[in-house]
């Protein structure tokens, strides 16, 4: 019988997972696997090694946020385990899920028949990994900002709606970004460097992005007029990606240094990173996604 191990956010999205958590191990009992459940918690570095070990895992699923997933990467690694990872997207942003798609029924016959697929990483400064998209500039820090209780009531829309707050404090920074070993200077209110094209519950922000390419996309959103920013905010809502707008800075390398004369904080799949200036890596399949 495979042994799987559930890691689970019990305060993910609407802290509602634990209603579903019957249902998902009806589903693996189904197909002949035994489903061990961690639940996180605030000591996990010490606790997460041994439950993998103790468990004799398989493979783990993520059942919460990005966040969550991004952790569980994060660990993983810390530990050198080469187990391969499934989503279960129940969090207040479930961007890496939604880029996977996966039918409920088709992700957990390709758990129990051990399918899977290669994908990327990003390694930040040589030491934390993200897996679907890093930033850092104007809006960056809502995710931190907002109230956890408005976020689980609201979801993104809390989000979006501290977003609406903050138009009126826009303000471009001067960033130096060095691509594969050629330098480019430009102003901008943030910047994105992708993995999946899906962000803020937007699933095309790029037509490049591949989660298994061996490359990173970076898009920077230029200083531009209120009108501009309009006009590129009805592109997102409508779904349409912003690659080619004319008040976007396009770049695809394998490796990128950010620096900028301002204090910007990154943000790693939703959780706070380092403080500009950042080295950024392409880990090309580093780890196997169910799927």
């Amino acid at each position: 019988m495979k042994k799987i191990l559930l890691v689970y956010n019990p305060v993910s999205g609407h802290a509602a997972f634990k209603n579903t958590l019957d249902a998902v191990i009806e589903n693996f009992q189904r197909r002949g696997i035994f489903l061990s459940v961690y639940r996180t918690c605030a000591d996990d570095n010490s606790t997460f090694a041994e439950c993998v070990k103790i468990s004799q895992a398989e493979g783990i699923i993520a059942a919460g946020g990005d966040g969550t997933l991004h952790a569980v990467i994060n660990w993983l690694k810390k530990f050198s385990f080469d187990l391969p990872v499934g989503v279960i997207g129940s969090g207040t942003s479930n961007d890496f899920a939604a880029h996977l798609n996966i039918a409920e029924e088709k992700f957990f016959d390709a758990v129990a028949q051990g399918r899977t697929r290669p994908a990327d990483l990003g390694l930040i400064n040589g030491k934390e990994f993200f897996i679907n998209v890093a930033s850092a500039g104007v809006l960056t820090s809502i995710a931190h900002e907002v109230d956890s209780r408005l976020k689980n009531f609201l979801g993104k829309s809390a989000y979006y709606l501290r977003g609406l707050g903050e138009l009126k404090n826009f303000k471009a920074v001067p960033l130096e970004i060095n691509a594969d070993g050629k330098n480019f200077s430009v102003e901008a209110f943030l910047f994105l460097i992708l993995n999946s094209p899906s962000v803020a519950g937007f699933k095309k922000i790029s037509d490049a992005a591949r989660i298994d390419d061996g490359k990173l996309d970076l898009l920077a959103l230029k200083k531009c007029s209120p009108s501009g920013l309009v006009n590129l905010a009805k592109k997102i809502l409508a779904g349409e990606s912003i690659q080619g707008d004319e008040n976007i800075f396009f770049l695809q390398a394998k490796t990128f240094e950010i620096k900028s004369a301002a204090e910007l904080r990154s943000d790693l799949d939703g959780e706070a990173g380092d403080i500009l200036p950042l080295k950024i890596e392409t880990i090309k399949h580093a780890i196997k996604i169910f799927g």
